[in-house]
């Protein structure tokens, strides 16, 4: 198995050391660059093309926001996982929209880090409690708003199944909690992705939180 590549992004050193020891429990993991600021961080992300990169919002340069957006561009295949002390709604969707997979408050990091850098890996969502909570009742469940042409599209089994991966669940998970097969969710998320043409799992959610799909 090849190793996990990581880069972490913080203007405070002490906050970096607590991030990579938090991550050292897992040997196959691999901090391959440290950055103090913002445009260090851009520039190492396209150095070292890693798999994940953590970042703070607040930094000198360029702030978390913009870096997320650049990363996007330049490391598409970078899975962004934002840890920051800010809870903000306004900041959540904009780190949402701008292509990040994660929210992590720095309260809830020593703790939940390891879980939200795997979910990132199995190429699902992680928040943070507080935040998930904002997520799921202020966008997935809001009845205020009719689901776009494309969502309408899907089955009730399928809607559900969006639900339960914008929540963070893996294929065994809504297998068991639908008591269905794990093949076939897997035969459902292919239909979905199919339905709604994205090209991965990351693309849909973002899609149903930022149009604050009912499911």
């Amino acid at each position: 198995m090849s190793p996990v590549r990581i880069l972490i992004a913080d203007d405070h050193e002490l906050i970096r050391r607590g991030l990579i020891s938090a991550l050292a429990e897992k040997p196959q993991w691999q901090i391959v660059a440290e950055a103090a600021d913002g445009r260090q961080a851009c520039e190492l992300a396209a150095r070292h093309t890693p798999d994940i990169a953590v970042l703070d919002l607040s930094m000198p340069e360029r702030n978390g926001l913009d870096v997320t957006r650049e990363l996007r561009v330049s490391t598409p295949k970078t899975r962004i996982l934002i840890v920051t002390a800010h809870e903000s709604e306004q900041l959540i969707r904009e780190v949402l929209d701008a292509g990040a997979m994660g929210y992590v408050l720095k309260s809830d990091a020593g703790r939940v880090l390891v879980q939200a850098v795997e979910a990132l890996l199995d190429d699902r969502p992680f928040f943070t409690s507080k935040v998930a909570r904002f997520v799921l009742d202020g966008y997935l469940r809001s009845s205020e708003e009719a689901a776009p042409q494309a969502m309408a599209a899907l089955s009730p089994r399928e809607r559900h199944i969006v639900q339960l991966l914008a929540e963070g669940s893996n294929n065994k998970e809504v297998a068991r909690a639908l008591e269905l097969s794990v093949k076939t969710v897997e035969t459902h998320r292919s239909n979905i992705m199919r339905k709604m043409e994205f090209g991965s799992l990351a693309d849909l959610i973002r899609y149903a939180i930022r149009n604050k799909i009912d499911l």
